[in-house]
């Protein structure tokens, strides 16, 4: 995955079935049962958006009343007349999609999206086109025909909308028929398209939304935003002058360079990497049973960092915190959806728990008193960053 990724696309045969992230069974129960409301179920045909009210209906939830409420029948009637439905935003509300999102932001370090397309036989492909991110082709079921081109702007940005013309017009690369158990790899920028089907074709799309330079660079804007310099206001009049505005331009170039040779990379860093974790929506299935269980947690409790959790372990230097500790430094903990603070003197326990491995709460006992030491696995289990694993006493 690493030694492809932004390289060049690239077609697996034959890797497996993909029906553990999602199977076409799951879309039928998904669609027939679920109570699924938009924006998660979105319906095209022949290239244009079906509008919603088509195949949604309203419906009382106690004393609510919701109107995007997707109504089973009416899609199963627009697919039997060709059209295809996108399930969006899978890694959001779909569990399977979700840990398969998260086990690839885990290797990558960038944030995974993925969408799903039920296409019926002989509906309309997409046209030649590129994207702005990143894209992981998963043929689940049937079959579908790419043709893959050149790109024509090399690693687009968000920005950077493409050109159905321009697109259609680059050399092929290759072809291939993508059945069940395929892969397909496209960097951002790769010109694209899917060709009608003779069969009923599921595949999924897994985007992956790059951290890029451009990134850092507009990090750096933000933090030069606290010198002084740069906050003030261009010269009166500047706008109908083209020799002023050129001059105030030149200037705040010229500041700029001599704050970048300044600029701290690791602050910067840091903030990139909290921003990423900070947006990795915990998963926690099997929490409420946790919650409900606390208070079991004693010395012969295993516990083990939660497979899938995302956490950006620092100290931060002393100061003012009101809390009564001195102002000595502090154990920072950014999760998912929180933050957490503690002593820092915790800081070898947090390393040791987060480490992947299951370990013993009374295997602490090197670092923490017994009270002190059940109450930071309670405290972590509780968090979500942590979950049991009972195992018998060896005392």
């Amino acid at each position: 995955l690493t030694s492809r990724f932004g390289v060049a696309p690239h077609l697996w045969r034959h890797t497996g079935s993909f029906d553990d992230v999602l199977s076409l069974a799951d879309v039928d129960r998904l669609i027939a049962g679920a109570g699924l409301r938009r924006p998660a179920v979105r319906l095209v045909r022949d290239g244009t958006v079906i509008p919603p009210a088509d195949y949604t209906r309203r419906a009382r939830t106690g004393g609510a009343t919701i109107s995007d409420l997707v109504d089973p029948g009416r899609v199963l009637d627009l697919v039997a007349d060709g059209a295809t439905v996108v399930l969006q935003g899978l890694h959001r509300w779909w569990p399977p999609a979700a840990r398969f999102c998260r086990d690839i932001e885990l290797v990558l370090g960038h944030a995974v999206q993925a969408n799903a397309y039920l296409t019926p036989a002989g509906a309309a492909g997409l046209a030649p086109h590129h994207d702005t991110h990143d894209v992981f082709v998963l043929q689940v079921a049937g079959s579908k025909h790419w043709t893959v081109r050149r790109p024509y702007l090399d690693t687009p940005l968000p920005r950077h909308a493409s050109d159905h013309e321009v697109a259609a017009t680059q050399p092929v690369l290759f072809e291939a028929e993508m059945t069940s158990g395929d892969a397909l790899y496209l960097p951002r920028g790769v010109v694209h398209s899917a060709a009608a089907q003779r069969g009923l074709s599921l595949h999924l799309t897994i985007g992956i939304l790059a951290t890029t330079v451009h990134d850092v660079l507009r990090e750096l804007v933000d933090l030069a935003a606290e010198e002084v310099r740069f906050r003030r206001s261009l010269a009166p009049g500047w706008a109908f002058d083209p020799d002023g505005a050129e001059g105030e331009v030149k200037a705040a170039i010229a500041a700029l360079v001599d704050w970048l040779a300044t600029a701290d990379a690791g602050a910067v860093a840091e903030r990139l990497r909290d921003r990423f974790v900070a947006n990795r929506t915990p998963l926690l299935e099997g929490q409420l049973l946790e919650i409900a269980a606390l208070d079991e947690i004693g010395d012969d409790t295993q516990v083990v960092r939660r497979p899938a959790a995302v956490a950006h372990l620092r100290v931060e230097p002393g100061g003012d915190t009101g809390a009564g500790d001195g102002g000595g430094p502090r154990l920072q903990l950014v999760l998912g959806d929180r933050r957490l603070t503690m002593p820092a003197a915790l800081e070898p326990a947090v390393r040791r728990l987060l480490d992947g491995e299951p370990h013993r709460v009374g295997a602490l006992a090197d670092l923490l008193d017994a009270p002190s030491r059940r109450v930071l696995v309670r405290r972590l289990v509780r968090e979500g960053i942590l979950c049991t694993r009972r195992a018998p006493s060896d005392a």
